[in-house]
């Protein structure tokens, strides 16, 4: 399976976090187009097809990547 690049698996996991944010608290109101893209995209990018499930496996993955040490001048 292929695996998407680290920066972009936190850029779509941020973007919608930050969409899960804005929604009301009861859930009542049906997900954006934004947050149902996003949604999809993160399922394909981590071979789920629950957004529960794509979030989890994306956040793991983020966890076993090594942060990048900042290069001294």
């Amino acid at each position: 399976m292929l695996m998407p690049h680290p920066a972009v698996l936190r850029r779509l996991l941020d973007e919608y976090e930050a969409a899960a944010a804005e929604r009301p608290a009861d859930g009542a109101a049906e997900p954006s187009p934004r947050m149902r893209d996003l949604a999809y995209t993160l399922c394909v990018s981590t071979g789920t097809r629950e957004v529960g499930l794509a979030l989890e496996a994306a956040r793991r993955r983020l966890a076993a990547v090594p942060v990048a040490e900042p290069v001294a001048d």
